[in-house]
């Protein structure tokens, strides 16, 4: 590829090629560079009659750019996208239980949330501990389910 702003001699390169060639060549490398470097790169214009600089920016930028711009370390800012995300997923599943039959809240927040055993609740329910565990992928499926419309 050329130097930003200034394109190959195709008809050098290619002596053969016939004039529609040559434009269509011409036509993608201008294209390529302004995929490359025009929409990336910022713009200065200096105005001398008003002593003003003014800097344009660039219409595509750089996630590695924006980082430094802000002067936040990598692995700060992904902390903060996993601690958003988190929250949007608690908050959905939160929503998720809420929509769940009164049994089978009861059941999911025992099991999850108060670490108790599938053993425990099925002594405190009167149900074998294979039957809480059927009931808990049956609520599980729901939940995911549920999730999915997300």
């Amino acid at each position: 590829m050329a130097k930003p702003g200034r394109l190959p001699d195709f008809r050098k390169m290619y002596p053969e090629a016939s004039e529609e060639v040559i434009e269509v060549l011409k036509e993608t490398e201008r294209k390529m560079q302004y995929q490359e470097y025009d929409l990336k790169a910022e713009q200065t214009i200096i105005d001398q009659d008003a002593q003003e600089i003014r800097v344009i920016p660039s219409r595509e930028d750089s996630y590695e750019r924006l980082l430094e711009e802000h002067n936040l370390p990598a692995d700060e800012q992904a902390d903060v996208e996993n601690i958003v995300l988190r929250k949007i997923l608690r908050k959905q599943l939160h929503e998720a239980i809420r929509n769940l039959e009164e049994g089978e809240q009861y059941l999911i927040i025992q099991l999850f949330f108060m670490d108790r055993s599938e053993r425990e609740l099925a002594e405190e329910l009167g149900l074998s501990q294979k039957a809480v565990n059927k009931r808990r992928h049956k609520i599980l499926r729901k939940l995911k389910k549920f999730l999915e419309k997300f």
